[in-house]
């Protein structure tokens, strides 16, 4: 059974930092990439990055750009994503999500998704 399990999101103040977790069980992470996407209060879902099999890392989002880290574990089967220098804007559940080999921006195109975990940023 595929599972994918986020951890690691809570309330944090402005300027801040975080380290998002992404397990998963089910089958060896090691040919899958694994993106992150998330989705405020209100809004659309928005894919903010992705990690590729080959450790390469695409930015999706404009306003992350430079103040995420994306790195993986795959002895863990693990996907973590920091973040700093947070922002309220940044509030939103966070999702992972896993896809074969190579990073694709739509969400449609990943196959297994996480329940999310909240990112809570004060002013």
């Amino acid at each position: 059974q595929v599972r994918l399990v986020e951890s690691g999101g809570g309330l944090v103040q402005s300027g801040g930092s975080l380290r998002l977790s992404c397990v998963v069980s089910g089958f060896s992470l090691e040919y899958y990439a694994v993106g992150w996407f998330r989705q405020a209060p209100g809004k659309e879902r928005e894919g903010v990055s992705c990690i590729s099999s080959s450790d390469g890392v695409e930015e999706y989002t404009d306003s992350v750009k430079g103040r995420i880290t994306m790195s993986r574990d795959n002895a863990k089967n693990t996907v973590y994503l920091e973040m700093n220098t947070l922002k309220p804007e940044d509030t939103a559940v966070y999702y992972c999500a896993v896809r074969a080999y190579y990073c694709l921006r739509p969400e449609a195109e990943y196959d297994y998704w996480g329940q999310g975990t909240q990112v809570t940023v004060s002013s």
